[in-house]
């Protein structure tokens, strides 16, 4: 129950990055499976350290997992200017 409501839930947040900032985030097909597993790792993560059932502690630790993966895809809105030192 904790890895398929995890799934859905690091499924849920990728599809609405990508829906949100398609403009920002590579193709889909490489951010929809980073939400996935961004979940299952932080399910997993959540669940050995707290050692507990509690589900919803583990969609929490889910959800931070797999939003902190999917920021990791996000590019820059422009282009990024460079000053000289003396400017």
């Amino acid at each position: 129950m904790e890895a398929i409501s995890s799934a859905i839930l690091g499924l849920a947040l990728a599809w609405a990055a990508a829906r949100r900032l398609p403009h920002r985030l590579p193709a889909r097909s490489l951010v929809l499976p980073t939400g996935v597993a961004g979940g299952l790792f932080g399910a997993f993560i959540t669940h050995t350290a707290l050692d507990f059932g509690n589900l919803f502690v583990i969609l929490i630790g889910a959800a931070v997992v797999s939003a902190a993966s999917l920021s990791l895809l996000v590019r820059p809105a422009g282009r990024l200017r460079r000053h000289s030192a003396t400017a």
